[in-house]
């Protein structure tokens, strides 16, 4: 039996808030690719009973297309075990569930709502939106600097996802506000101050007790879409013939998955950039394509760290026996860096030719927006190159407590100045 006092912590959210633990991370692969993590209690919320740290890319990978083995349903999808009054309510949402069954039938209807072709047909909007907040950015900046999450990304990948759905502008803080509540919800700076339960602990933020708020709003919407349809997602599932609760869930995880994955991953690229000019030069140069830097930006900075899975049945994952109801961590920055896979993987390499992350995911879960989000990014980039000097730091990024989401809540770059 492997223990947790023999390998490197990557558990505590904390680390996360000074930098993804690539040290710790390959020192796992090295002598302990899948190994035993204690589960403290961390900032007031309770200590769990431990898992199994993924760390090669292989054995990612083999998690994440096993669900027989490894299951989304037994124990959801976070770290953390959901008070068990809370599963069968976490088990409605797609996430959570293994193919067959609803699963199969809920991806689908998604699908049916989240096309290429509507996606791409937003292409004019989402460049004409990155160029109104790059010039706003420059426009405000103060000693020629200026917080790009504030006045770009968090802006961007918000209006850019409420478009897609179809949310009035009104109406959209309130997803922001949702998805810091839920996202951000280890931070102590990032989220409002935790709602406490009976016994004086912090409610889980995503349980029903905390979501009635977003799920009525949820139903509110659908209604107004059936009365007035458009052409977004939000009409597409308003009339898809779901029952309230899978319409709340379906909601609850676009609004809070759609939003912060390219929340996530657009300041992660612009700070990877930012410290690697001649990166950056060979980028605005047009020595690279840019879709296959967006590849290598999203391979260096993953949107979403770790996701749990639970062993369905006593198995074995590289070596190492594991035990029915185990819970399975895999970290996709591991795997991103794995050399198994990847040369030189510290090295941010914009035209490497083969670059299989798992930045979102592999298996029957894989990322249904990974399309949208990659449109995002791709001209992002393409509009900071065509308009903005180089990325530069002009003072300390903030990374976000959480070992779930890759998150940076704020990066102050220089944006006055002449493109290059």
């Amino acid at each position: 039996m492997d223990h947790a006092a023999d390998a490197p912590d990557v558990f505590d959210p904390r680390l996360y808030a000074e930098a993804v633990p690539l040290d710790r991370y390959r020192l796992l692969r090295d002598a302990r690719p899948v190994a035993r993590q204690a589960e403290p209690e961390v900032l007031g919320w309770p200590a769990g009973p431990g898992f199994w740290a993924v760390t090669r890319h292989a054995d990612v990978v083999r998690v994440l297309r096993d669900h027989r083995t490894y299951s989304s349903w037994l124990g959801a999808t976070q770290i953390r075990d959901p008070d068990p009054a809370d599963l069968p309510f976490l088990r409605r949402t797609m996430l959570n569930q293994d193919p067959g069954g609803d699963h199969g039938r809920l991806r689908r209807v998604v699908s049916r709502a989240f096309t290429p072709a509507r996606v791409d047909a937003f292409a004019g909007r989402v460049r004409e939106r990155a160029r109104g907040l790059l010039a706003g950015a420059r426009e405000r900046a103060e000693g020629g600097a200026a917080d790009v999450v504030r006045t770009v990304t968090d802006e961007y990948a918000l209006l850019n996802l409420t478009d897609l759905l179809g949310v009035p502008a009104g109406d959209r803080a309130l997803l922001l506000e949702w998805t810091v509540r839920i996202i951000g919800y280890q931070d102590p700076e990032d989220a409002p101050a935790p709602r406490l339960g009976p016994d004086g602990r912090p409610l889980d933020p995503r349980s029903p007790a905390l979501l009635g708020e977003m799920f009525a709003y949820a139903r509110e919407l659908a209604a107004h879409k059936r009365r007035h349809p458009g052409d977004d997602v939000l009409t597409s599932l308003a009339q898809a013939g779901l029952d309230d609760a899978e319409l709340e869930m379906f909601f609850f995880l676009l609004t809070v998955a759609g939003n912060d994955t390219v929340r996530a991953a657009a300041p992660g690229g612009l700070l990877a950039l930012a410290r690697d000019p001649d990166a950056y030069r060979r980028l605005a140069a047009g020595e690279v394509a840019v879709e296959r830097a967006v590849e290598e930006l999203l391979r260096v900075h993953p949107p979403v760290l770790s996701f749990r899975r639970t062993a369905a049945a006593d198995t074995e994952l590289a070596g190492q026996p594991i035990r029915a109801g185990d819970k399975v961590v895999v970290f996709h920055a591991s795997a991103n860096h794995d050399e198994r896979v990847f040369t030189a993987p510290d090295r941010l390499d914009l035209g490497r030719p083969s670059n299989p992350h798992v930045s979102f995911g592999d298996g029957p879960h894989v990322c249904l927006g990974a399309h949208f989000a990659r449109l995002q990014l791709r001209v992002l980039y393409e509009e900071w190159c065509a308009a903005m000097p180089a990325p530069e730091q002009a003072g300390r990024p903030r990374r976000l407590v959480s070992n779930f989401i890759n998150g940076i809540t704020r990066l102050p770059l220089r944006v006055s100045g002449p493109a290059r």
